[in-house]
């Protein structure tokens, strides 16, 4: 078994290298440590405790030990992550220490230094566990739109059947209401609910109303700086002006992150509609890279510089100041929730339900700023189920779920079994078996695609997994395609133009 008390020491110089604590708080906090671990003596070592590179390096043999003393049960990893949240806790500062430090470096260094900071505690607290980020499958793939990101989800820990019956346990309080309330920062969780205890929050009056959003940043990162702006209040998905009008306040107050809104109707929404939130970050993707291909204006808005961008779905891209951008982008909203053009499958409405919204990006660019406005559509059809403007069968061996914001600007999201189905696929495709691909469950849903893809290639144990990197990478492509309600075809592009008329 290991030492314990080594391994608490190594948690304390962790904690004291990555600046959580100061050599004045080391006492309190040993005995902090030693109370999570019902431990009422300690024993130092006698040599000085290395420094764990990751908060997961110590918590993972502390958590070990734990459960053997049955601190942990049942020992699953849900238990361990309310057990070594708990750990973690010892080193989180208030929230109001949290406020007032993010205050400080915003005004004395800039917001990039606020941001760092935030985020670096974020990371060291274990909050956001780069550990299991480090898991996903990720690479860059070229397609005619530019080189998308790709990643297979691998981060996220399935549920054990444990954990399921646990929960079952769990009396319903409605508190937190849901995952992105305020009210999770610092709660400590239970089987049914992810521990928040190094959760923490920074307070954004967004639009001088007394009424404030909350920066965090996403536990499981999707890319750098992978952050989420949410509501004080838990109320559900609603795209209008005000959102526009915050999204670009975001920005004004931390120009060196982009921030956008999911669509607020199901399909074309994201996967947690009941709060109304945005995601942002630091980071390119590639939409922000595709090219104006087409420029318009608009009568009302002189001010305005607007164009069709070169992606697969349909991106109108606005330039201007913030007032310009959030009255243009409500007038393109208010135009586009009203209309119909049933040659080209757009409805706006079936009876009372509304099909029409739009997915919002927001960024700075220099003293003024930018908007791209993805228009969507949900509506379904017998053809159609799922939705028209939605991944068709023929991707769903690949993607199936909603596309939302991060799919919409050209990262994939993808299930953690394509990881298992990619390498025995890559093997089958070396041998040319077909017939093995058919017969395996886990992938004959890749038979049609494998076998187009044995008529382009040769594979080899040296060029398969980069083979099949790249085809995954087009196949997503055209999974955006599907999700975009204007074709890139002649008759796409025309319906398009029909719509940047009536503006």
């Amino acid at each position: 078994m290991p030492d314990i008390y080594r391994l608490t020491d190594q948690l304390i110089a962790y904690a004291l290298h990555n600046g959580l604590i100061e050599p004045e708080d080391t006492r309190w906090a040993l005995n902090e440590i030693l109370a999570v671990l019902g431990l009422t003596d300690y024993k130092p070592a006698r040599t000085k405790a290395k420094t764990p590179k990751t908060a997961a390096a110590v918590l993972g043999p502390i958590c070990d030990w734990a459960a053997a003393r049955g601190l942990i049960t049942p020992d699953t990893v849900t238990q361990r992550d309310l057990f070594d949240t708990r750990l973690m806790n010892v080193f989180a500062a208030r929230p109001s220490e949290v406020m007032s430090e993010f205050a400080v470096l915003y005004k004395t260094q800039g917001p990039q230094a606020a941001t760092d900071k935030f985020y670096h505690d974020a990371r060291a607290l274990n909050y956001i566990r780069t550990d299991r980020v480090a898991k996903n499958r990720v690479w860059k793939a070229a397609t005619p739109y530019g080189r998308l990101d790709i990643t297979i989800n691998m981060s996220k820990p399935e549920k054990d059947p444990k954990d399921i019956a646990a929960a079952l346990q769990v009396k319903a309080s409605g508190y937190p209401q849901c995952l992105l309330c305020k009210e999770n920062e610092g709660y400590a969780g239970h089987a049914a609910h992810p521990a928040r205890q190094n959760l923490r929050l920074i307070a954004l009056d967004l639009l001088q109303d007394g009424k404030p959003w909350y920066l965090q940043y996403s536990p499981y990162v999707y890319y750098n700086e992978h952050c989420i702006c949410l509501s004080d209040k838990h109320e559900p998905m609603k795209l209008t002006k005000n959102s526009f009008a915050r999204l670009l306040v975001f920005v004004d107050i931390l120009p060196h992150y982009f921030i956008g809104s999911n669509a607020d109707l199901p399909i074309v929404g994201g996967s947690i509609l009941t709060h109304d939130h945005f995601q942002g970050g630091r980071y390119t993707f590639a939409m922000e890279q595709a090219p104006v291909e087409k420029t318009f204006k608009i009568k009302k808005f002189p001010r305005v510089k607007a164009g069709i961008v070169r992606w697969p779905m349909s991106v109108i891209r606005l330039n201007g100041s913030k007032k310009d951008l959030t009255d243009a982008a409500d007038y393109i909203l208010k135009k586009w929730r009203a209309y119909s053009d049933p040659q080209a499958d757009i409805l706006a409405f079936s009876g009372k339900t509304p099909h029409n919204t739009i997915t919002p990006i927001a960024r700075r660019r220099g003293k003024l700023f930018e908007m791209d406005l993805v228009l969507r559509n949900n509506r379904t059809t017998p053809e159609f189920p799922l939705g028209i403007f939605h991944p068709h069968a023929e991707v769903h061996h690949i993607k199936k779920e909603n596309i939302g914001l991060i799919e919409v600007m050209g990262l994939a999201v993808l299930p953690a079994r394509l990881a298992g189905e990619l390498e025995a696929l890559a093997q089958a495709l070396i041998r040319r078996d077909l017939k093995a691909i058919e017969k395996d469950p886990a992938l004959q849903k890749h038979a049609a695609w494998a076998a187009q893809l044995l008529q382009k290639h040769t594979f080899t144990a040296k060029n398969a997994k980069n083979i099949l990197q790249k085809e995954v990478g087009l196949v997503f492509a055209k999974v955006l395609e599907y999700a975009g309600v204007y074709k890139r075809t002649p008759q796409g592009q025309a319906a398009f133009e029909r719509f940047l008329k009536t503006l």
